[in-house]
């Protein structure tokens, strides 16, 4: 009887010990899944902050960062930034994912994806502020979009005089401008002026990151929204030695 007493203490004893082994597993997994998975973003943020010319914020997929480190594959990540340029453009806002990556630091690559997408904003207000930038730019004063039209109508000279309506669209993978209409008091505009707003728009929507291409373009009554899509790609190596150290450094687990 007394034997049988004392065995009920002695498995409670266990039952506890395991249980405290199996919950400081628990936490060491947590804290070390946590400390990876910022480590893995910080690296991730690296890799595409110089493909955007901005600031991105990352977010991972849902699997562990720590099996992520064992098989080598990472499923996924979104990338978000307020304030995207390409080429010229200021303003963009980008919301995009990269599928299947790998980061491989070599002299060539600093790693490959799989396939990619985007959604990219590009407000009147943005655009106005792009153009104001160049040399033509103190004649812009405005910038409205007409979405059932799918126009931009740029008011030019004081209290818009004159104006520049231009129609940009996706065709076979690039995006064209087309001038619709240009008049100031009935009189054509200058052609340099005519010739300079289409070619910064144009070079502000034609080259994107990771080989991506646009699919569709949309004018809103505020903006213009194209969908980029991409395949396979390779991204090139960090420019200098630090920086392959670094990201070698960041990604380490990946590798």
């Amino acid at each position: 009887m007394a034997a049988r007493t004392n065995s009920a203490p002695r498995s409670n004893r266990v039952l506890v010990i395991s249980l405290v082994v199996i919950a400081a597993l628990v936490a060491v997994l947590v804290g070390g899944e946590l400390f990876v998975r910022n480590r893995v973003k910080t690296c991730m943020a690296d890799q595409f902050e110089s493909q955007l010319g901005s600031q991105v914020d990352v977010g991972l997929s849902w699997k562990p960062v720590l099996l992520q480190s064992v098989d080598k594959n990472v499923p996924y990540i979104t990338i978000d930034s307020d304030d995207t340029k390409f080429g010229p453009a200021q303003g963009m806002q980008v919301h995009a994912q990269v599928n299947d990556i790998r980061i491989e630091n070599t002299a060539d690559s600093s790693g490959t994806i799989g396939s990619s997408d985007a959604d990219i904003t590009w407000s009147t207000a943005g655009i106005l502020a792009t153009l104001q930038q160049q040399a033509f730019g103190s004649l812009i004063s405005g910038v409205t979009a007409d979405s059932s039209a799918g126009t931009l109508r740029f008011s030019v000279g004081p209290a818009g005089l004159a104006d520049l309506t231009v129609k940009p669209e996706v065709v076979n993978g690039t995006v064209k401008v087309e001038t619709v209409g240009a008049a100031i008091l009935g009189f054509g505009l200058p052609t340099d002026l005519v010739d300079g707003v289409v070619q910064i728009l144009t070079s502000s929507l034609q080259t994107y990151p990771l080989g991506m291409q646009p699919t569709s373009l949309k004018v809103t009554d505020d903006a213009i929204e194209i969908t980029l899509e991409g395949g396979a790609y390779t991204m090139p190596a960090a420019g200098t030695q630090q920086q392959q150290q670094e990201q070698q450094s960041s990604c380490g687990l990946l590798v």
